[in-house]
């Protein structure tokens, strides 16, 4: 996920259509031809084109500016000016497309995965040999092209998992993502050691499970504070979520309610989705009678205990995905 990009702005245009042609047919033995020019070429349009391959925006890091090819103008002899070529931009799954001034939702791509036209070019202009009549034969005139549009516009991803991890920074969200996956997500002792949403794939049965560690969460996240909104997003499109509590941290007993608060606040909706708890790092010293507390505290959640350095508790975890998984399908 090196070069991540959720969100960037774009100016798009659409194509101009090419000028219909003023021409009247000269040969040899035809020294007052009719009149034979030919239109001008339809202009590109903006299509965006979802790719499965593609998890970030970095490829249009650095574009702000993007046009379709404009149509050709006609040409004599009844010939047609060649069509402009289309602007075709690939996103993400999961992409949403805004206007930038307004906000307002133009495409949604976690709905309608389809290739879609945002911006049709314009019409290319007639010949003058579509305006011959039988008394005015040798029209000296034709059709400009239509103009293009031009629109800006905000892109942004959601990434679209079916899992997310939630947690402090630190509650090692990225160790367990990358014991249960081929993710390598950067891991260290101090937070916000993750920075970008890690994706990894967990196979399950007969099918992949796609898990998202988001940058840890802090109190005060869902008006800005550490990371902030920019990473909550990322989980709304979640099926479950697990909740990792790090019960060697002293503070352990009031995180999964500021997590939960933090998310409600963002998403009263997300706050209600399937969940877990998975209360991390049992093989610190202390840290079982912690677990213990902790399931006693919230007699209604499902809490589970895991070390992924000792092992414990890990061979329950493909039930307990199965569970927030395959079950809602």
């Amino acid at each position: 996920m090196r070069g991540f990009v959720d969100e960037t702005s774009i100016e798009v245009g659409s194509g101009k259509g090419g000028a219909g042609c003023v021409s009247l047919r000269r040969e040899k033995y035809i020294p007052k031809g009719g009149p034979d020019g030919g239109d001008g070429g339809k202009g590109g349009d903006v299509i965006f084109k979802i790719k499965n391959n593609l998890r970030t925006l970095a490829h249009l890091r650095y574009k702000r500016i993007m046009n379709a090819g404009n149509g050709l103008p006609g040409e004599g002899s009844k010939r047609h000016g060649r069509d402009g070529e289309d602007l075709i931009i690939p996103l993400p799954p999961g992409a949403i497309i805004k206007d930038y001034d307004t906000q307002e939702i133009l495409h949604d791509f976690g709905e309608d995965e389809s290739d879609w036209v945002f911006l049709r070019g314009g019409r290319g202009g007639l010949g003058n040999m579509n305006f011959a009549t039988s008394r005015h034969q040798t029209p000296r005139f034709a059709q400009p092209g239509l103009p293009g549009q031009s629109r800006k516009i905000i892109i942004e991803i959601n990434i679209i998992a079916d899992i997310g991890f939630v947690g402090f920074p630190n509650a090692g969200k990225s160790t367990l993502l990358g014991r249960l996956t081929n993710a390598n997500p950067k891991v260290g002792a101090y937070p916000f050691t993750t920075k970008i949403p890690n994706l990894g794939v967990y196979r399950l049965d007969d099918r992949d499970v796609v898990l998202a560690d988001i940058p840890g969460i802090i109190e005060g996240a869902s008006e800005g504070a550490g990371l902030g909104l920019r990473f909550l997003k990322h989980i709304a499109r979640t099926r479950g979520l697990v909740f990792l509590i790090d019960v060697s941290q002293p503070d352990y007993e009031n995180a999964f309610k500021i997590l939960l608060n933090e998310l409600s606040a963002f998403s009263a909706e997300l706050a209600e989705r399937k969940r877990v708890i998975f209360a991390t790092k049992l093989d610190t010293e202390g840290s079982m009678e912690a677990f213990e507390n902790l399931k006693a505290m919230y007699p209604d959640e499902k809490i589970y205990g895991i070390s992924v350095f000792s092992g414990y508790g890990m061979e329950q975890i493909k039930s307990i995905f199965s569970e927030l998984v395959l079950q809602e399908e």
